[in-house]
């Protein structure tokens, strides 16, 4: 694989691939490792407390990752409250340690009280960034696709802001477009689309309308093939930011002929 030339660069890191990947949901760790090789990301996701209690698909989980191919992104998933979010986040940076990455400062922010819906709660998120940005976190809020919300946490420190495209392992797709766009138009920070993303072809809308990069996760996990999947995404990622940085044709209300009107036979022969 060739290196791609356009980096991301989220808080003091570089990255090549715009693909982050998640690390729950596989049936098992082996095929989590070949899916995140094929996925081509450099950013993978950990749950911090399911990792802590050794939940169901998480026993072994640091160890069968090679962390020196990848950057950690510890996240705060199962966290209600901001005071809980704050508790894991310094887990988490801790967790990174544990994997060799002292000066990892990353947490992927989540605080969801909804459990039916699992929508962020934008009061909880805004709370525990402002205290974690104080503790020198490098912060990525997982929110709704609200605008405001967005201008806001980017006013404050965070490093990228992580709208939803759908309800997490929904598979919907991208839902929210008008305020996507809204949000990718106003902000100065990378955009990432989170969750919701079903098929490549969804990653690829993200990319195409100036997402910097989208995670995924249950999409590739939950596959029927997840390292074909995994492999799938990462074209459609790279396609999407190459038919962004290239410019779509403007779309118009009338045919445009795509053939030069010159020369045209204007008579009938017999």
């Amino acid at each position: 694989m060739i290196k791609s030339q356009d980096l991301l660069t989220i808080g003091n890191k570089n990255f090549g691939s715009r693909l982050f990947a998640g690390t729950g949901k596989y049936s098992s760790l082996d095929l989590m490792k070949e899916s995140l090789l094929l996925s081509e990301s450099e950013m993978v996701t950990v749950a911090v407390r399911r990792v802590q209690n050794l939940a169901a698909g998480h026993q072994g989980l640091m160890e069968a990752i090679p962390w020196s191919n990848y950057w950690m992104l510890p996240n705060t998933a199962g966290c209600s409250t901001a005071e809980e979010a704050i508790r894991v986040a310094r887990l988490g940076r801790e967790l990174a340690k544990v994997a060799g990455q002292e000066s990892n400062n990353f947490i992927k922010l989540e605080v969801i009280p909804d459990k039916q819906y699992l929508l962020p709660d934008p009061f909880g998120t805004l709370q525990a960034a402002e205290q974690l940005i104080k503790e020198h976190f490098i912060v990525l809020p997982y929110i709704n696709a609200d605008p405001l919300l967005a201008k806001r946490l980017e006013e404050i420190g965070c490093a990228t802001v992580m709208p939803l495209g759908s309800p997490i392992g929904s598979a919907q797709g991208i839902k929210n477009e008008a305020n996507i766009k809204l949000i990718i138009e106003n902000s100065k920070i990378p955009v990432v689309v989170d969750a919701g993303i079903g098929v490549p072809s969804e990653a690829a809308q993200a990319m195409e309308m100036g997402a910097d990069a989208v995670l995924v996760n249950s999409a590739i996990a939950l596959a029927k093939d997840p390292p074909k999947m995994a492999k799938a995404m990462a074209k459609a990622v790279q396609a999407g930011r190459e038919a962004f940085l290239a410019g779509r044709l403007h779309q118009r209300s009338e045919a445009l002929a795509s053939s030069p009107q010159l020369g045209m036979v204007s008579k009938k022969f017999n």
